[in-house]
C-alpha cells in the first residue's frame, strides 16, 4: 500500500493515463505553445480533467499543463484518490499544487529534460511513477533545442 492507503498504480495503467497527457502536449505544440500536457484521473481510471501548458497562448505564466488539468477537473472535497499525470517532472509550482490539495499520486512521462519537485513529493508520501517515456523525452527535447529562449523563459532558469 502507498502512503495514501491505495495499492500502487500499475505501470500499464500509468502508461494509459500518460497517453491523455501526451495528446494534450501535442495540442499545445500545435497551438504554438510549450509541449507539456497534464491530466487528472481518479485511481479507478475516470478522467476528471485534462489540459496543457498555455503560458504562451494565454499570455499567463500560471497556466502549466498540471494547473490547466486541475482547473478543468472542477472542485472536489478530497484528492487523495486522484492521480496527476504530466508529460514532464512537475516544477515546484505544480509540485506545490499536488501537496496543497493532497493529490495521492503523480505519473510523469519523463524527468530527463527537466527534474522538478518529484523527489520532494515522494519524500512527503506522494506515490511517484516516472515512466521515462521515449516519446515524452523526444518531444520536449526537440522543443528545447529549437526554442531554447522560450523554454528557459518558461522554466524560469
Amino acid at each position: 500500500m502507498t502512503a495514501s492507503n491505495h495499492p500502487p498504480l500499475e505501470r500499464a495503467q500509468a502508461a494509459e493515463f500518460l497517453q491523455v497527457a501526451l495528446e494534450e502536449a501535442r495540442i499545445g505544440l500545435a497551438e504554438g505553445g510549450i509541449p507539456i500536457g497534464g491530466a487528472l484521473f481518479h485511481r479507478d481510471g475516470t478522467l476528471l480533467g485534462r489540459g496543457h501548458n498555455r503560458r504562451v497562448q494565454q499570455d499567463d505564466a500560471s497556466v502549466h499543463g498540471e494547473t490547466d488539468a486541475f482547473r478543468n477537473a472542477g472542485r472536489r472535497r478530497d484528492y487523495a484518490d486522484t492521480v496527476m499525470v504530466t508529460t514532464l517532472s512537475p516544477c515546484w509550482y505544480c509540485s506545490g499544487l499536488v501537496r496543497q490539495f493532497g493529490i495521492g499520486a503523480v505519473v510523469m512521462g519523463e524527468s530527463e529534460n527537466f527534474s522538478g519537485g518529484h523527489a520532494w513529493l515522494a519524500e512527503n508520501g506522494v506515490e511517484v511513477v516516472d515512466l521515462a517515456d521515449a516519446e515524452c523525452i523526444e518531444l520536449l527535447g526537440a522543443f528545447i533545442s529549437s526554442h531554447h529562449d522560450l523554454w528557459f523563459e518558461d522554466i524560469g532558469l
